[in-house]
């Protein structure tokens, strides 16, 4: 064989043996996730049900001592507590648990609000997040911030593909804009640049799905140039978005403004195959007057809020 052969054979075994390693990442993730359910199933079972499980640690405490001292910490009393919440938390088991891993569950399991909990499991399916990226949607009280109303019936989903998300499912109030602490003052070309960074860079304060189409995207009507701050299209809501930006208060025009944007694209650039374009507008505070007299369904108005990078 030439060099290319032996090149093209070294590629191949390399392969092979990551995909088999990937494969039994995620039989050992599973097996794992198992384990540690039943473990918490047996520990329910012998405090005497759900009800005397959550009060009795006398038993968790003794076996806590053992276990540890023979199999190491990983089945010590802090863990032994977790199984045992793991399993009251998820008593029928979920074909979800393989998508998550066990440092992942260990975030999520303090959380009480079951449709919290699901919220954020749906969220590491949907956009493969790490650890980490989920520890920071947690501080950012990603779910407390989401605008629209029905946060009682969040369901978890198995698979991508069970996605049915809308824009109100996605979209939080306020948006969380990361900063520079040296940034002395915002104008609105600079908050552009951050919502695009922050698309970007995995931060999901606008939702799922977004693909950039243009920044300030020119139109022409009767020989005027207007520009449209930012047009997306969300290829999960197979629709374009169009956002503007203010850095002050919400006035009354910028309904008018963004409600015209809206129409132009519905008009010249979607297909028939897309479903309506959608309008969000962006302001530094809202007033509420105004929103009460928007009937366009497709018209949603939130807040942007600042933060320092650490």
């Amino acid at each position: 064989m030439n060099e290319k052969n032996y090149y093209n054979n070294v590629v191949e075994l390399i392969e092979e043996l990551e995909v088999n390693k990937r494969v039994r990442e995620i039989k050992d993730n599973r097996e794992t996730l198992l384990t540690y359910w039943r473990i918490g199933k047996s520990i329910v079972e012998a405090q005497g049900g759900n009800v005397r499980a959550k009060y009795g640690d006398n038993l968790i405490k003794r076996w806590g001592e053992k276990l540890a001292q023979e199999y190491g910490k990983n089945y010590g009393i802090t863990n032994l507590k977790r199984y045992r919440q793991f399993y009251i938390l998820f008593p029928k088991g979920a074909t979800v648990w393989h998508q998550l891993n066990w440092s992942q569950y260990k975030l999520l399991l303090p959380i009480k609000n079951e449709n919290e909990r699901n919220y954020y499991i749906n969220q590491v399916i949907l956009n493969n997040l790490s650890v980490r990226e989920l520890r920071n949607e947690v501080k950012n009280k990603s779910f407390e911030r989401l605008s629209y109303a029905d946060k009682e019936n969040i369901k978890l989903i198995q698979e991508k593909e069970e996605n049915n998300l809308t824009i109100q499912d996605m979209l939080k109030d306020p948006i969380i804009l990361k900063v520079d602490k040296n940034t002395k003052k915002l104008n609105e070309k600079m908050l552009h640049k951050l919502l695009i960074n922050m698309l970007e860079n995995k931060f999901m304060e606008l939702g799922v799905g977004f693909a950039l189409v243009a920044h300030e995207y020119k139109i022409k009507i009767n020989n005027k140039t207007f520009k449209i701050d930012l047009l997306f299209f969300n290829y999960e809501l197979n629709a374009f978005i169009v956002i503007e930006v203010k850095i002050r208060e919400l006035q009354s025009q910028d309904i008018g403004q963004l409600e015209f944007y809206v129409s132009y694209v519905d008009k010249n650039i979607k297909k028939n195959h897309h479903n309506k374009t959608i309008g969000i507008l962006i302001v530094k505070k809202k007033d509420k007057y105004v929103i009460e007299y928007i009937t366009n369904k497709k018209l949603f108005i939130t807040t942007y809020k600042l933060e320092e990078i650490n």
